[in-house]
């Protein structure tokens, strides 16, 4: 959401006093006054006015606006002949997000003058907050139209309405009364977002970055991701007045939409560093604002996916929260298979469902929920959810059609389009996944074709397609899926996920397509081979891989690249499945050097599968290696075990309660169990 409102401190004491040293007093004052707080248990006579004033003050400006609220409703019960104390009380309620009791508080007012200031700015935030835009407009025609709060807050109205075009012209003109504001700046930028124009709202946003860095050293923008440990800079006034932190959740929020996660992860690591402690009497607040601790869940959920659930489940507690927040946690249950935690938190917040969930969010989560109990009543209500959406995907493209003449309706309407086939195809792929999970890949098939004839044009259904070609051993019709993908990124091999790769090898070799691989012949087949301009060999594509790996080696030599490795590895465990062990384990622990770099979780997951096939045809005795292969499997054990010693041999579930020893929990243990299998099978000593 834009940014509502500003902050006018500038007559406040601390105003004259240098902000650097303002804000250690405060942080300082917080500290010394929490000494006093038991006077906040003490019976209303012995309680210290001073003290609770003072402390409410200091809460409020590092931006603990919880604590500022308990401090002020304190005073107001105290004193309630101060009026002050009532409009910091509403104040701080405000900021800490709670706008029902805000606007509770604020109606509490005795004073006229408070009123005119104090109720239809709060009033106007809680309706804002409920979407009743009409009742927000004519609480704001009652203040000045020259008054910076009427003009941000008709700046986000419009904004609310989805009117981002007039929004953006709204904010645009106010800054060119006010001068440069940062926070102006933010709404345009949001407005641009919106709009999905997003080189001019990055172009806002490095604007904000770039002045903060220059005016504020202070702050210590971008340190942290260039590596350089820095201690907390606090939540100080100075820092919200930069518009820092709402600047770079938003490039990281584009960066996520333009799919470049890792440009999105290195917005937020550029923030000024805060802490995430939790509110103790040593350490007052957690620093982090709820929309940072949400965006840093979803991008790290990969890598942190405990973590991830955490913060968001401690959002969620929260008297505000970012809007998104509930479903987002909702799906990534649903996607790490937490189906019952999902259902708990639906039924446990079930306030929040009309509040916070589309219709079609919350149809796809019943689907998901109940495709666990009752598969075919989910498969039905997946299959309704697909003709609602195609209809209307139709709809858009005859819109898209007769849009030729209007440039921006047609940029409009595509973009609505793309949005729509993106929701279509999640729930294909949710539809197709009942039956995938019982290897039922025929009807995953024919799923997926009857929606390629209308969607034809769509990556992710052609790749996942080919998948379903691939597991029934279709593998010419499955080179014909995998081959435009890799072709459309052949510039840059290695943005195709490396089993994509694996398998367009794989399919090569099993039609007899190449002839050979890495030196090795391949028994020819009386196939027809296709076109050579409409294959990529499946050995060329392994050279233009390492050749990249060594590019990006030679460029930064500590960055680990898996691609060739689990591409050989795949196909070493192709011929493990054919029986030919001596070529199979041979490729498999070549793949693996150097053990430093390319010994992974990952990696290792493949590896063991094929020793543990040959361990077990060697015991029923339906394979006899001879002693050199033997002595090389015995050689790569051992490696495995020094390399391994700190790499995990599996990723366990984030949420999993029983959890697996640490200490076998290894490659380097994992590596000595099928060492010492080896030594019983073989009898060797």
């Amino acid at each position: 959401m834009p940014v509502c409102g500003r902050d006018s401190d500038s007559n406040s004491a601390t105003s004259k006093t240098p902000k650097g040293m303002c804000d250690v007093y405060l942080q300082h004052g917080v500290s010394v006054l929490n000494i006093v707080s038991h006077w906040s248990r003490c019976p209303p006579g012995l309680q210290s006015r001073a003290a609770l004033s003072l402390l409410g003050y200091c809460y409020y400006h590092i931006q603990d606006f919880s604590g500022s609220a308990e401090c002020y409703e304190q005073l107001t019960q105290l004193h309630p002949e101060v009026e002050d104390y009532k409009v910091y009380y509403a104040q701080s309620l405000y900021k800490a997000g709670a706008y029902p009791e805000a606007t509770k508080a604020s109606f509490a007012l005795d004073n006229t003058s408070s009123h005119t200031k104090v109720p239809s700015h709060f009033v106007c935030v809680e309706e804002f907050s409920k979407g009743l835009c009409v009742f927000m407009q004519s609480l704001l025609e009652q203040l000045p139209q020259d008054d910076p709060d009427y003009i941000y807050n008709m700046g986000c109205l419009l904004y609310q309405e989805g009117k981002y075009e007039e929004a953006c012209k709204k904010f645009t003109s106010a800054m060119q009364v006010l001068g440069y504001v940062p926070a102006l700046s933010y709404n345009i930028a949001l407005c641009h977002y919106s709009l999905k124009m997003y080189p001019q709202a990055l172009k806002h946003v490095e604007d904000i970055k770039n002045r903060g860095i220059k005016e504020h050293p202070e702050l210590s923008v971008g340190m942290t991701s260039e590596g350089v440990d820095f201690h907390s800079v606090g939540n100080t006034l100075e820092l919200q007045q930069t518009a820092l932190i709402e600047a770079l959740n938003l490039k990281a929020a584009i960066e996520y939409q333009l799919k470049n996660v890792k440009t999105a992860q290195e917005a937020l690591t550029d923030m000024p560093p805060r802490s995430e402690q939790v509110r103790t009497h040593a350490s007052p607040s957690r620093e982090l604002d709820a929309v940072t601790l949400h965006n840093q869940a979803l991008l790290n959920m990969d890598s942190k996916p405990s973590e991830g659930f955490e913060k968001l489940a401690f959002l969620l507690q929260q008297p505000s929260f970012p809007p998104v927040t509930f479903a987002n946690l909702l799906l990534l249950y649903c996607k790490y298979e937490y189906f019952d935690l999902a259902a708990d938190v639906l039924a446990e917040n079930a306030h929040l469902t009309y509040k916070f969930l589309t219709p079609y969010i919350y149809e796809f989560l019943d689907a998901l929920l109940m495709s666990q109990t009752t598969p075919e009543e989910a498969f039905r209500k997946l299959d309704d959810m697909c003709g609602k959406l195609t209809e209307q995907l139709r709809k858009l493209a005859k819109l898209v059609q007769t849009q030729t003449r209007d440039e921006e309706a047609q940029k409009k309407a595509v973009q609505e389009y793309n949005q729509m086939l993106e929701k279509y195809i999640v729930v294909l792929m949710a539809q197709a996944k009942i039956y995938w999970n019982r290897e039922n890949y025929q009807m995953v098939e024919k799923i997926f074709q009857k929606s390629l004839e209308v969607w034809c044009e769509d990556d992710t259904l052609r790749l996942n397609l080919a998948h379903v070609l691939f597991m029934q051993n279709k593998y010419k019709k499955a080179i014909s899926f995998y081959e435009p993908i890799v072709t459309k990124h052949y510039d840059k091999i290695l943005n195709v996920s490396a089993v994509v790769l694996a398998n367009l090898c794989v399919s090569h070799i099993m039609t007899s397509n190449n002839a050979q691989v890495s030196g090795r012949r391949v028994v020819q087949s009386s196939m027809i081979v296709p076109h050579k301009t409409l294959i990529i060999q499946a050995e060329e594509l392994m050279k233009k891989i390492e050749k990249e790996e060594e590019q990006i080696s030679n460029d930064d030599p500590n960055k680990k690249v898996f691609h060739h490795c689990i591409v050989n590895l795949v196909i070493g465990t192709l011929y493990c499945a054919k029986g030919n062990y001596e070529f199979g384990i041979s490729r498999v622990i070549k793949s693996l050097e150097p053990y430093n770099n390319k010994l992974g979780t990952d990696t290792w997951f493949y590896a063991k599968r094929c020793f543990l096939s040959l361990l077990e045809n060697m015991a029923k005795h339906m394979v006899v290696p001879v002693d050199s292969v033997i002595k090389e499997c015995i050689q790569f054990l051992e490696q495995c075990e020094v390399y391994g010693k700190t790499v995990p041999a599996l990723i366990e579930h984030p949420l999993e309660e029983s959890r697996i020893h640490i200490g076998k929990n290894t490659v380097a243990y994992e590596a000595r169990k099928l060492l010492s299998l080896i030594y019983e099978v073989t009898c060797w000593k």
